[in-house]
């Protein structure tokens, strides 16, 4: 399959992708800029070396879930559960999840993230066993705020961590929908 240079030219100018990766770039240097006007914004050089592989690694996430598969219920739900797990890091690296950064149970939500990853090698990225395992990863975090917020010691970052969980949930439910999408068609 020869793919002509028209081709090639269209799928480099996509607007979606200079959108993404334009909105990834902006969202990097917002503290750069915000740290003219104030001083509440202090970020050092470590900050934004950290936010510039995190955005990367979310927006390669996301290029790869595009190109993997043309089914949109499939796209958005990769695109969900990327932003689940880039919000769980997120957190975590800024203020915590559960308490401060420095509360130990905050890794626990690592294993959210493994779930999650491993899952989506193990599935090979098959949306049938993406379901399940985003649905796994969901529970999981449920779990952790209930039990360690809610019940423990921050009532605030244990509903945050449960309304986190949807993210997953509505991950699992498109790819389901994926799947089913994909055995009407055949």
């Amino acid at each position: 399959m020869n793919i002509t240079s028209e081709q090639a030219q269209r799928r480099r100018l996509n607007p979606w992708r200079v959108i993404g990766w334009s909105s990834a770039i902006a969202l990097i240097l917002a503290p750069l800029v915000a740290m003219q006007f104030t001083n509440e914004v202090d970020w050092d050089e470590t900050d934004f070396i950290v936010a510039t592989i995190i955005f990367g690694i979310v927006g390669g996430l996301i290029e790869l879930a595009v190109r993997l598969s043309s089914n949109w219920y499939f796209r958005i739900g990769a695109m969900c559960a990327v932003l689940a797990g880039f919000m769980i890091v997120w957190a975590n690296l800024a203020v915590g999840m559960i308490g401060n950064e420095d509360n130990p149970v905050n890794l626990w939500f690592g294993a959210v993230l493994f779930i999650a990853i491993a899952g989506s090698l193990a599935a090979r990225f098959r949306a049938s066993i993406l379901a399940p395992a985003m649905f796994l990863a969901g529970t999981l975090q449920i779990g952790i705020g209930t039990f360690a917020g809610i019940l423990g010691t921050d009532m605030h970052g244990g509903r945050f961590t449960i309304m986190l969980s949807v993210t997953w949930f509505i991950a699992s439910l498109l790819f389901w929908c994926a799947r089913q999408s994909r055995n009407a068609n055949a």
